[in-house]
């Protein structure tokens, strides 16, 4: 199976670059399954319903949430009508949505698609993300009714990302980490199989402070004093993100490569 990840949209100019080139990217790469975490694509904070569907109509198969779940009011209700849309485990007690789901590919193939929330230097104490996505996948073994597992680990630390990557090798096909917005050089399968890399990146003008206009983040670092607020900037977007491909009995990663799509990034993919 051909899996592409794309990290944290960021903006108007991130939702463009999805809905711009995603379809394309489709056809040329021949994808089987697209997952696209949203949840900065609507004025650089949160997804709103209408953004949601410009993702899934443009080829996303499933759009992942974060920490901003629902910054955005709409997304309270939307989540509930549009199975699509994964929002953290271990949001919140409670929370609308969900967060897993199976979700047939191009063939017919079955995707588990989770996220977690970490808890180092997250603003909100968040529940334990290694016991929820232990819980969460237990029906799923790999290899088993489902041929390909994907889990987004939405955090700050590196560490902890990586932590959870060791902690589901071999049980997981994809662990890719989001939230940071800054892409690391780390894409790799490891002992047990599972594709790995610490953080996507975001889709995003990269000529600013992780998505934002710099203007107004390097005010407040040199002042300590805010004028305005953050708006995301509108230059050019590379999209980023993981391409995975998996081996449909074992549920394996066989390749793994960093994408960088466009914009200033180095271009690499499959």
């Amino acid at each position: 199976m051909k899996i592409l990840f794309l990290g944290d949209v960021v903006g108007r100019a991130g939702r463009r670059a999805i809905t711009e080139h995603l379809p394309g990217l489709r056809e040329r790469w021949k994808l089987d399954f697209v997952v696209v975490n949203g949840e900065n694509a609507t004025g650089g904070m949160g997804l709103s319903g209408e953004h949601a569907k410009s993702f899934l109509a443009a080829g996303a198969d499933v759009v992942t949430l974060g920490d901003h779940a629902f910054d955005q009011k709409d997304m309270l209700s939307f989540c509930e009508r549009e199975p699509r849309i994964i929002r953290p485990l271990n949001f919140a007690k409670g929370a609308p949505g969900r967060g897993i789901g199976v979700y047939p590919d191009t063939r017919g193939r079955k995707v588990v698609v989770a996220q977690v929330l970490g808890q180092v230097f997250m603003k909100r104490a968040f529940d334990d993300p290694f016991s929820t996505i232990e819980a969460a996948l237990k029906p799923y073994p790999r290899g088993g009714q489902a041929q390909a597992i994907l889990v987004d680990m939405h955090c700050e630390a590196t560490s902890e990302k990586m932590a959870m990557g060791h902690y589901l090798d071999g049980r997981a096909s994809v662990v890719v980490g989001t939230h940071t917005h800054v892409p690391t050089a780390d894409a790799m399968i490891l002992p047990g199989g599972t594709a790995y890399q610490t953080d996507a990146g975001m889709c995003g003008d990269y000529y600013s402070v992780i998505g934002m206009d710099k203007a107004e983040p390097m005010r407040r670092f040199v002042t300590g004093m805010a004028k305005s607020r953050f708006e995301p900037a509108m230059g050019e977007v590379t999209l980023s993100g993981l391409y995975v491909e998996t081996d449909d009995t074992t549920g394996k990663a066989t390749r793994v490569e960093m994408v960088r799509e466009g914009g200033r990034l180095a271009a690499s993919g499959p």
